[in-house]
């Protein structure tokens, strides 16, 4: 049951937990992005831009969304693209496994704050690799992946 007791840890959740899981996700996507030789633009939210790092832009609701876009793979074959894809995803649950290790070794404390982290990947993951287009037209990462295999190629969503 939710009470007001609750309250704090939904803020925790939305503004701080949120983020940081999506966060990990575009990482996944920007890492092999580069690995696989591309130039990598993400960003963390929605609205107006508040600031860049690099190639990472912070959006004032930064809590809602993220995206990758990359280009000029040096390794431009349907497996990179797929793999691209998929790497959201996958980072996401090599966190909750090395959390879950952490734990289980005594390494890191049982807290609330780990538990929504788990919940919040868990949740990224599902939705990611569920295939759908949002109402913008741009595909989850599952239906990129879909369209690459369909199509042998990547199309870019975002421009």
């Amino acid at each position: 049951m939710f009470t007001l007791n609750d309250i704090p840890m939904f803020f925790v959740n939305f503004f701080i937990i949120l983020p940081i899981v999506t966060l990990v996700h575009e990482a996944g996507h920007v890492l092999l992005a580069r690995l696989f030789g591309g130039k990598v633009k993400f960003c963390i939210g929605t609205g107006r831009t508040l600031f860049h790092i690099g190639p990472l832009e912070i959006r004032r609701k930064y809590f809602m969304e993220g995206w990758c876009q990359y280009e000029e793979l040096t390794y431009n074959k349907t497996w990179a693209h797929v793999a691209i894809y998929l790497g959201g995803s996958l980072f996401n649950l090599i966190v909750i496994l090395i959390i879950n290790y952490l734990i289980t070794s005594n390494t890191i404390p049982v807290t609330l704050f780990f538990y929504q982290f788990t919940y919040f990947s868990i949740y990224f993951i599902f939705f990611s690799l569920m295939p759908f287009r949002n109402d913008n037209g741009r595909p989850s990462d599952g239906m990129a992946v879909f369209d690459v295999l369909r199509y042998g190629k990547s199309v870019d969503p975002i421009d």
